[in-house]
């Protein structure tokens, strides 16, 4: 009984995963492409080796609003998909030009991945980010896709 009961447990961890990475993955191919500009964090933490923390502007702009532990915002984004404004969402339907994008409100506005880490030695080429960019699915939920520069351009070494 004891096996069985471990088998299934396992199964059922391993069916959950995949599930998971399947999501994300879809979210990867089909998302829309959505960049974040970066709030001012400190570039590296020595403590955790090559990692950047991340902190979005977006957040910063709307501290002072008072909103729910949970939700969706609606993100403004501009020609070139630069998320410029947001608001809490409501029930009307989006524009062309907008998007959902869920955020958790946990000691701050958290409203993607807050870390990004890369290869040892890397540091120079990802201090120079100014944008998050993010694929975004329907129901609002993203994915980190990488860091870009100040004119939207890939980073990568000189």
């Amino acid at each position: 009984m004891k096996q069985f009961i471990f088998w299934v447990g396992t199964l059922v961890v391993a069916a959950t995963c995949n599930v998971l990475i399947y999501q994300k993955e879809q979210t990867l191919t089909h998302g829309r492409q959505v960049f974040l500009k970066l709030a001012p964090v400190d570039p590296r933490s020595l403590m955790q080796g090559d990692y950047m923390r991340l902190g979005y502007d977006l957040a910063d702009q709307l501290r002072a609003t008072k909103l729910p532990p949970d939700g969706h915002l609606i993100v403004q984004l501009d020609a070139q998909g630069i998320g410029t404004t947001a608001r809490l969402a409501d029930d009307k339907p989006l524009a062309a030009n907008e998007t959902l994008l869920r955020y958790r409100y946990r000691k701050g506005l958290r409203l993607g991945a807050e870390s990004f880490f890369f290869q040892e030695g890397q540091a120079a080429i990802y201090e120079k980010a100014k944008y998050g960019e993010l694929r975004v699915d329907a129901t609002g939920d993203s994915v980190l896709v990488g860091l870009r520069g100040e004119k939207l351009e890939v980073l990568s070494k000189p």
